[in-house]
């Protein structure tokens, strides 16, 4: 193990005990946020910590094996024990390494998902349905929360553009990879002669602001207007003015909502959309600064790249950043997207990795 990397696992070490002290103190809860905070503190570094005693102890068991070579009946079995050991160390230090990588500080967030029908019409709205639904299982299945924030249906179903609120622990950090363009091919329900349509929509996932000031929204840059919503309620559209459109004037970035019948939560749930797409353009931006000096393969976010492929008449999913395809469209379009995820998020890993060595050498 590189020395950097063990002085880094035992002051990991030396701040876990610490935090373990502060956390049996008799005024622990005294402090509830600060409580709150360490118990955060703890479970973050706690597997790492344990990780790196599980490393030396394999490392005492194999200058123990060392010290066994000298007595010639032992030392085949020492030898083994040695290689074993050697072994097992290896994968510790892989682990190990894989722990410490930086951690995105917006992994533990809630998110903002939006879908838009992109090329393709009517089928690209009902494409969009699917994808809403296929995220919305597979928030079920992490039993997470999920929010309509802000709808425009098709014309024949499915969406011109949906927005939700997904709230659940984990949520960006698993879903964060889904922005960007998503293809589909099949034959829509309206084609009579079975020829084949290729159709696409825009995802894209951000990270909830903690509050409006975390992106610094000055209140003349922005214009509020008011209107009466178009969708359903009854005799209320049409007596009051609930919806409300945000413009942030500088981004040139535009908010609707008209969901809610109150204007004041339409408002302030148009001012949190807001807060998040700054913040998530404030986030391209810099990944799109930091890959002009080292290319990302899919931290990027550049939604005007083509991410995926969902072909129905052959059953697969390809995800092109990856290479990865899988020939299990329906359980996928039903919301198993675990594989997807774990194998975008070990490229990205895999990634840093490399980044860290280069930067080691």
């Amino acid at each position: 193990m590189k020395p950097s990397i063990a002085a880094k696992l035992a002051q990991l070490s030396a701040r876990l005990a610490e935090v373990n002290h502060l956390l049996s103190a008799e005024d622990a809860t005294s402090d509830m946020e600060n409580f709150r905070r360490l118990s955060r503190e703890h479970a973050e570094i706690g597997p790492v910590v344990e990780l790196y005693e599980a490393w030396q102890r394999n490392r005492r068991d194999i200058a123990s094996a060392q010290e066994m070579t000298a007595d010639a009946e032992m030392r085949e079995l020492a030898e083994a024990e040695i290689k074993e050991g050697r072994e097992r160390a290896a994968g510790l230090e892989a682990e190990l390494q894989r722990l410490l990588l930086p951690r995105d500080p917006n992994d533990e967030r809630n998110i903002f998902l939006e879908i838009r029908a992109g090329t393709g019409g009517d089928e690209s709205a009902l494409f969009a349905g699917d994808l809403f639904r296929m995220y919305a299982r597979y928030a079920e299945r992490s039993r997470w929360q999920v929010e309509v924030v802000s709808h425009s249906p098709g014309e024949q179903g499915g969406y011109k553009e949906i927005i939700a609120k997904v709230v659940g622990n984990g949520a960006y950090s698993r879903l964060k990879f889904e922005s960007g363009g998503h293809r589909v091919q099949r034959v829509p329900a309206t084609e009579t002669q079975g020829r084949i349509h290729t159709s696409a929509c825009t995802v894209a996932v951000m990270p909830e602001a903690d509050e409006l000031a975390e992106v610094q929204i000055n209140p003349a840059e922005i214009r509020i207007d008011t209107y009466r919503s178009s969708g359903a309620g009854g005799q209320h559209v049409n007596k009051t003015d609930s919806a409300v459109r945000v413009t942030h004037l500088p981004t040139g970035i535009v908010v609707e909502c008209q969901d809610d019948r109150s204007q004041h939560k339409n408002k302030a749930q148009a001012l949190s959309i807001l807060a998040a797409r700054i913040k998530d353009r404030q986030l391209r931006e810099r990944q799109v600064k930091e890959a002009a000096e080292r290319k990302s393969l899919i931290g990027s976010g550049d939604r005007s790249e083509r991410i995926r492929t969902y072909n129905f008449p052959q059953g697969r999913v390809t995800d092109h950043r990856i290479n990865l395809t899988l020939y299990k469209i329906d359980q996928i379009m039903d919301g198993e997207l675990d594989e997807l995820v774990r194998a975008l998020l070990a490229e990205h890993q895999a990634e840093q990795l490399a980044a860290m060595a280069e930067e080691a050498a």
